[in-house]
């Protein structure tokens, strides 16, 4: 028994010290080894990973279901809903004006109303009450959401596309692009903030009027178009800053090197290797964006530089409400409670994205 263990022992030092192939090493794996050797958790992507550690964050899961209704709501309700947004209810043709729809409260009803529901018939109810002209100011809200929350949107992917391409440019670069490109933020950086978008707000809703006559732009209005260009004029440059400094950090890692040592342009790198590897800073940036944005809207249509009449916006349904503030208190309640809703519900989303998304916050 001895001798066997030694001739044993001898065979598995020649084994490894030989230059012959192990024929052993290529035997089938058996039913239990490949079980113990299967993964204990199935392949995953980083956005897979990502959404997971978000639906876990139960603020951020909830403050996403209000986004999610909020929009649906803006989107559905005015298909079926028996009042239009400019509809004066008091004005019909040939008749005189019925002054009684003018300042309704809420589930009230006019003259004409009263006497169609003493017949016998269901009128629908003004559940936020009618304004001074006699229109619907549920409906009112529910379109002023919409433009809201559209402006918010667009003019989030005008300054995505805008500080995505600079600043991509400048960390790829560097050097006198860089040196250049970085100057021209601290500028903008320098200009306060809301003196300027007024300025250009003002400035831009004069010069854009006659530019737009008979383009398909003048349906949008001078005013949207206005707070489009003032976004992808000075709010570009936090979205450029961040990204360039991601790109910096990443242009010298060993994949960059070989894409470069391959013969790939800058432009082909910065598409399918830096950008691609900073999306978490980019959905971070964009969301967050978002409820800025609404606020900037909301703002400047408060000033009476937002949304053309009678297009309702939160911000002018606000303005408008100031004149009967002491008799109509929430004219002005209902308006800035869905502006703080939206703004608030996106910023702890995007709060929430932050923490879900930047690998540096991982556990």
């Amino acid at each position: 028994m001895r001798e066997d263990a030694d001739m044993k022992d001898f065979k598995d030092i020649r084994k490894k010290f030989s230059m012959h192939v192990d024929l052993d090493a290529f035997i089938p794996a058996t039913d239990e080894e490949k079980a113990y050797m299967v993964q204990m958790r199935p392949s995953s992507t980083f956005f897979r990973d990502g959404v997971k550690r978000l639906l876990k964050n139960k603020v951020a899961t909830v403050s996403l279901i209000v986004i999610i209704v909020i929009t649906l709501s803006s989107l559905i309700i005015p298909l079926f809903w028996p009042y239009a947004f400019g509809e004066q209810l008091g004005i019909q043709p040939g008749k005189p004006v019925d002054s009684s729809y003018g300042n309704l409260a809420p589930f009230q009803y006019g003259k004409t109303e009263q006497e169609r529901i003493a017949a016998g018939e269901k009128i629908f109810p003004h559940i936020f009450g009618t304004d001074e002209r006699g229109r619907d100011y549920f409906i009112r809200v529910i379109y002023g959401t919409r433009i809201s929350l559209a402006v918010g949107f667009f003019a989030s992917i005008i300054v995505l596309i805008i500080g995505m391409t600079i600043g991509s440019i400048a960390g790829y670069c560097g050097g006198a692009v860089d040196l250049v490109i970085m100057r021209i933020v601290d500028i903008i950086y320098s200009l306060p903030d809301m003196l300027m978008v007024i300025l250009l707000a003002s400035v831009l809703k004069k010069t854009l009027g006659t530019a737009l006559e008979g383009t398909a732009l003048e349906k949008i209005g001078t005013n949207i178009i206005s707070l489009f260009i003032v976004f992808g004029v000075l709010y570009w440059v936090s979205m450029s800053r961040l990204i360039r400094g991601q790109i910096l950090s990443l242009r010298e890692q060993e994949y960059v090197l070989a894409s470069r040592a391959a013969g790939a342009k800058g432009s082909w790198i910065i598409r399918k290797h830096l950008l691609p590897n900073s999306i978490s800073v980019v959905i971070i940036s964009t969301a967050l964006q978002i409820p800025n944005a609404i606020f900037t809207e909301s703002f400047l249509s408060f000033l009476g530089l937002g949304v053309n009449a009678p297009m309702p916006s939160l911000g002018s349904l606000a303005s408008d409400a100031l004149n009967g503030l002491s008799s109509y208190p929430y004219r002005m309640i209902i308006p800035a409670i869905v502006i703080s809703l939206i703004v608030l519900s996106l910023n702890l989303f995007g709060d929430g994205l932050r923490d879900a998304f930047d690998p540096k916050l991982r556990n």
